[in-house]
């Protein structure tokens, strides 16, 4: 029976921290070190465009979140990471996931799994960005995250959707008259 990633973490050493909002976890530039499960709250991994702050990614409890590719690759981040609400957070350290990993190889397809969702996920929101409204993006994100919706700040969101608070703010009146 293959082990699933929540099964796993227990055997791997952390710390748990409570954080408040707007904690910085990673900047851009650093190298990640660390890997982080969400156990309460919510996080996001955005990119600094010129000045303009881009949400990427959400990250609510059962997640977990990193800046993957400098963390495996050993370079420096291009997104940064940080809670957006109170966020209680379990840290794991790239040493001790990597003796874990070296010392359990058939645990393997475990990050494989991982790596494919997130991989997904990502080719997800680029595809929606080139073919869906904004509107469209909005519905969806309604449709499958709600709790998104209902616990994060509107500028966040208007980011993530890749629109202003402004348009945000219109697409949410006219749905609401619909």
């Amino acid at each position: 029976m293959k082990s699933s990633l929540l099964q796993i973490l227990p055997l791997i050493p952390s710390e748990a921290f409570c954080l408040p909002a707007k904690t910085t976890l990673l900047s851009a530039g650093e190298t990640a070190s660390k890997v982080f499960f969400i156990k309460e709250g919510c996080v996001r991994l955005w990119y600094n465009n010129d000045g303009k702050d881009i949400t990427v990614q959400f990250f609510m409890p059962g997640s977990m979140v990193a800046s993957f590719e400098s963390f495996f690759k050993e370079t420096p981040s291009e997104f940064s990471i940080e809670t957006i609400l109170p966020t209680t957070v379990a840290v794991y350290d790239k040493k001790d996931i990597e003796e874990y990993r070296l010392s359990h190889p058939g645990q393997l397809d475990i990050a494989l799994d991982f790596a494919i969702d997130r991989a997904r996920n990502y080719v997800h929101l680029f595809l929606s960005r080139i073919k869906d409204t904004p509107q469209q993006r909005y519905k969806d994100l309604l449709e499958e995250a709600p709790e998104i919706v209902a616990s994060i700040p509107q500028h966040y969101i208007a980011s993530y959707l890749g629109i202003t608070s402004v348009s945000l703010s219109r697409i949410r009146k006219r749905l609401s008259q619909e």
